[in-house]
């Protein structure tokens, strides 16, 4: 799972997830990308089921670059605990998205094999995702 290997303090507040997403909005590694088209938040266990899905279609060709990484931490509080006695615990991380932003790239591969990928790969997210290639650009 990805996670990061230290962040400045352990806990962080919700925040609102407005507009569009400010950079990342092009491609600029691969030939081929899924682009979010909607805000949400993307859990590591999310990025991964990705990740695994598309180096299993690309059977060890091509390139997988993935632009999202979960640096925001998830507080849950146990269940039926009584409301009050502090914030929850750290319980996993999340990459916030926004409209517009290229979470995964791909390279080496045809058009057609990559759409299918990226069409397999937008099932395992929690959001509507376009796929956008340097030739409809």
């Amino acid at each position: 799972m990805l996670l990061p290997k230290r962040v400045k303090y352990r806990k962080q507040q919700r925040g609102r997830i407005k507009g569009l997403s400010k950079g990342a909005t092009r491609l600029n590694f691969g030939e081929y990308g899924l682009q979010a088209l909607e805000p949400a938040w993307i859990t590591n266990r999310q990025i991964e089921a990705v990740r695994v899905t598309l180096t299993r279609f690309l059977k060890h060709g091509g390139k997988i670059w993935l632009r999202i990484f979960p640096d925001k931490p998830y507080t849950k509080k146990p269940a039926e605990t009584r409301m009050g006695k502090g914030k929850g615990n750290v319980e996993s991380w999340v990459s916030v998205v926004k409209p517009g932003r290229i979470m995964f790239e791909l390279a080496g591969i045809p058009l057609e094999e990559a759409k299918e990928a990226m069409r397999l790969a937008g099932h395992k997210l929690p959001v509507l995702t376009r796929f956008v290639s340097r030739e409809l650009h």
